[in-house]
């Protein structure tokens, strides 16, 4: 399988390192090549619609960078793909500001030639990999886990340009839910945005698009909400608290990252994922602050049930210390030795 270079963006080593950890032990599991190249920077999606000419150059020369060594990015949040792929596209369409961007980029040696791809891992598991393939490599399949997955805005459109899925019914989140046993349900809100765009812009706006969608899975029964996207994550996880305490609704709906849901499948641990139960001060499996009560234990319970039978068969498997071997062998010896020091004692 190819090489990619992996970009993490800005949001996922400050906010959800737990989605670094858990993707790059996934990969590692699946032998999907990876390798860092640290001069990254930001993906531009910040300045997208302030400064076009800033994130043009800033998406360029992540590609620029990824093109110098052959590679093609392989992206993790669902806004650094949709930055960098939708760059990727003008700058192909429009020479012009592609020679101004190179103008700019020839101060560090460095040029945009357009030859490196952007994709997003989702992509290359359900691509590359395959459904069967991961069908194969799955363990101890989650039973009665109900998924309400979501998509996000960017990876979807426009759907010409970035190429991932239906954007009106797609599926490919969906089909990777289900082949861990979970089962992704339909529910009515599944498109909509989780409102992290307007936050900090229009707050009430944002909380509205939130609780419309944590109570639309809830209602559908899903036990976890399933995300793709740093973004997303946070929004679902931290600002879900925010709703809870502001608002005093009871909508509380724990979010997990696909690399999570996954990698339980793959035999990865839990600490390397960034998963555990919430424990007594609340912690729930990101570190987030929710209160302790009984709907998010009983959907942890889910989640790890099947990782607890598992768990308990292998030590069940696991041969017994031969401690009555060890035992009845230093009786021997001790046997053996005792005579010897009768008959040392007698010749005295």
């Amino acid at each position: 399988m190819k090489k990619y270079a992996l970009f993490i963006g800005c949001n996922i080593p400050a906010k959800v390192q737990q989605y670094e950890t858990s993707a790059r032990a996934v990969l590692e599991k699946l032998n999907i090549s990876i390798t860092d190249i640290k001069e990254f920077n930001c993906c531009g999606y910040p300045m997208k619609n302030t400064d076009q000419m800033a994130w043009l150059l800033s998406a360029a020369r992540n590609i620029a960078l990824a093109e110098k060594k052959g590679l093609d990015i392989l992206t993790l949040c669902q806004c650094c793909f949709g930055s960098l792929k939708k760059a990727n596209s003008f700058l192909k369409d429009d020479n012009d500001i592609a020679l101004k961007i190179n103008e700019i980029l020839s101060k560090e040696g460095l040029k945009y030639k357009g030859t490196s791809s952007v994709t997003n891992y989702l992509s290359v598991l359900h691509n590359d990999i395959t459904i069967d393939e991961l069908n194969k490599k799955t363990i101890d399949h989650y039973k009665d886990l109900k998924i309400a997955t979501h998509y996000g805005c960017h990876a979807l459109r426009p759907s010409a340009i970035m190429e991932f899925d239906d954007p009106v019914s797609p599926s490919i989140i969906d089909n990777l839910v289900n082949v861990t046993g979970a089962k992704s349900i339909d529910w009515a809100s599944k498109l909509d945005c989780c409102g992290a765009p307007v936050l900090g812009i229009n707050d009430n706006l944002s909380y509205d698009l939130t609780e419309k969608k944590l109570a639309n899975a809830k209602k559908a029964g899903a036990d976890f909400i399933c995300v793709a996207c740093p973004w997303c994550h946070t929004q679902f996880d931290k600002v879900q608290d925010l709703i809870v305490s502001k608002r005093d609704k009871e909508i509380q709906l724990p979010s997990i990252l696909y690399t999570q849901l996954l990698g339980l499948r793959l035999g990865i641990g839990q600490k390397e994922l960034g998963l555990a139960r919430p424990d007594h001060q609340g912690q729930n499996h990101t570190g987030s602050d929710y209160k302790k009560n009984e709907l998010l234990n009983q959907a942890f319970s889910k989640l790890f049930e099947t990782r607890d039978k598992t768990e308990k068969k292998a030590k069940k498997k696991k041969p017994a210390k031969k401690k009555s071997a060890q035992k009845e062998s230093t009786q021997k010896k001790s046997i053996g030795t005792k005579p010897a020091k009768k008959e040392s004692q007698t010749i005295e």
